[in-house]
């Protein structure tokens, strides 16, 4: 098959081309390689692609509409993974100019490339971030998210309302992924886990907030690629006949919403304490108070993917972080 992956370059994007090439797609990167954060991390992901020869590298902003009518129309997608997007909840705070651009504008590209050339099923990224201030747990995609407290969160928002717009109007299937915390090796350095990794082992105090009084639903990559994998494999249909509206679904299109996670809140003092045990080393805490834009608690409930595609997820926070660990040593050299 046919596979357009946006983000490529990117955490989760690497990953997913990955277990798709080994699977016997062929695969289109698209990205921009950003120097959002360190490029060359970013180049050595893509470098351990290029030898597949089922792969085939393109590099475009997602704004530019000429740039992706052409990769559209040249690449005649039979189905579309679109992870590319600006990140980081509080980047967004401080850039919020950014956001505009890519999450917004290229998304907009991005269903028009399916619309036009007839892709068979986009899955798209949102984000556990739409949640906002929502306080029920565990968070369900039937339950409202009208409330997001970032302007990233509130990007991943529209994304699901343009997604069910596209599938109303052209009977395009989408299907949006709401991801929980995800870590693990080739992880973003803006992220915790590097963050964590690289102070404790410098000997240097990391910055906990609201005074540790958090929790993550921390999803390791290899489960969170299953998931969208299966995810891609089953392709959303319109209702037949009269349904109820419902925010995971839709009364009228090809349209379905799912959680992403471990569906296993942990603790972030018992993550800090994972890693201290993975590095041998105790870390230095530094307590800060709540940060703007953040929540104190995910948890995903996943069982409408598990109920629709047999996902589960399978890697603990304990050996998730062992393999991190040991990635991050050989990689960094550390």
């Amino acid at each position: 098959m046919r596979i357009l992956v946006t983000g490529a370059a990117g955490f989760i994007g690497y990953h997913v081309a990955k277990a798709l090439l080994e699977a016997g797609h062929a695969v289109t990167g698209f990205d921009d390689v950003n120097p959002y954060y360190d490029p060359k991390l970013k180049r050595d992901r893509l470098a351990l692609l290029a030898p597949y020869p089922g792969f085939r590298m393109v590099e475009g902003g997602l704004e530019d509409r000429a740039a992706m009518e052409t990769l559209f129309s040249e690449g005649r997608f039979e189905r579309v993974v679109h992870l590319a997007a600006q990140a980081g909840v509080r980047h967004s705070i401080a850039n919020p100019h950014a956001y505009a651009g890519s999450n917004l504008v290229g998304f907009l590209h991005v269903l028009e490339g399916c619309r036009h050339t007839g892709v068979g099923h986009l899955v798209y990224a949102s984000s556990s971030s739409v949640y906002g201030a929502n306080r029920k747990l565990p968070f369900s995609e039937h339950d409202n998210v009208d409330h997001p407290v970032s302007l990233y969160a509130a990007t991943k928002k529209a994304n699901e309302l343009m997604a069910h717009s596209y599938a109303h109007l052209y009977r395009l299937p989408v299907t949006g992924l709401r991801f929980f915390t995800v870590y693990g090796p080739w992880g973003r350095p803006d992220m915790a886990p590097i963050k964590f990794a690289r102070a404790i082992l410098a000997g240097e105090p990391i910055d906990v907030y609201n005074g540790g009084n958090l929790s993550r639903d921390f999803t390791y990559v290899d489960d969170v690629v299953d998931g969208v994998v299966r995810a891609l494999g089953h392709v959303p249909a319109a209702p037949d006949g009269p349904v109820a509206p419902d925010p995971a679904t839709s009364p009228t299109a090809p349209y379905r919403v799912f959680n992403i996670g471990n569906s296993a809140p942990v603790p972030l003092m018992d993550f800090i304490a994972a890693i201290e045990a993975a590095t041998g080393r105790t870390a230095k805490l530094n307590m800060l108070p709540m940060q703007p834009g953040d929540v104190a608690n995910t948890f995903a409930d996943v069982g409408d993917l598990a109920a629709a595609t047999g996902f589960a997820p399978k890697v603990s926070v304990d050996e998730g972080i062992r393999r991190f660990v040991a990635w991050y040593r050989g990689y960094y050299g550390a």
